[in-house]
Parts: C-alpha cells; sequence; structure tokens
C-alpha cells in the first residue's frame, strides 16, 4: 500500500543531484576530507622533491613535517578508501622528504 505524500511531486523541492568523483565513491561529498587529501599528497611529493636538493632542506623539512600533521589528522577523519590511499603515499613521500631535509641541514638554515 503506497503513501499519497511519498509519491507526490513537489515543485519546489530541490531535486538532489550526487555527484561522484575519484576520492567520493559512496555517493557523498567531503569537501574538507578531499581537501586534506589533496594538500597531503601535494605537500609530500614538494617535500619529496625538494628533499633531493641539499640547498632546499629547509623547504622540505617544513613540508615534510606540515605534511606528516595534516595527513594523520587526514587519515582520522577519512571517509573512503581512496582518500586513504592517497593519504598514505603523501605521507610516505612527505615522511621521506622530511629525512631528507634534517639529513642536509634541517629547520635551521
Amino acid at each position: 500500500m503506497a503513501v499519497p505524500q511519498a509519491t507526490k511531486d513537489q515543485p519546489h523541492a530541490r531535486p538532489h543531484l550526487r555527484r561522484i568523483s575519484v576520492l567520493n565513491t559512496d555517493g557523498e561529498r567531503h569537501p574538507l576530507e578531499t581537501a586534506l587529501t589533496a594538500f597531503t599528497l601535494a605537500a609530500g611529493v614538494a617535500a619529496f622533491a625538494t628533499g633531493w636538493v641539499v640547498s632546499q632542506h629547509l623547504l622540505a623539512s617544513w613540508l615534510g613535517a606540515a605534511a606528516l600533521a595534516v595527513g594523520l589528522y587526514a587519515q582520522l577523519i577519512s571517509a573512503t578508501r581512496q582518500e586513504r590511499m592517497l593519504i598514505v603515499t603523501g605521507l610516505v613521500a612527505g615522511f621521506v622528504g622530511l629525512a631528507l631535509g634534517l639529513a642536509h641541514g634541517g629547520f635551521h638554515p
């Protein structure tokens, strides 16, 4: 038995449009988690790349530390498996960048 209110069209209601992206495989939006994932991956890759340049040890150290701090929090609140995979990739790259930056001179110029 159908309820009449459930099948009635509501012209004033906005249709619910779900946006599915690579990170939001559950169909829900996660703007904070997505932003933290993107930052972790970008900062980690940048720290990894600058960690190999001895004169860029200061930048590599700070970017690696930021990637680790943000990435650990992002891992804590992540909602999907795809987010977690990219976060761990950024964490590993950030850790290596931080380690190389520390080995080449650390946080001080």
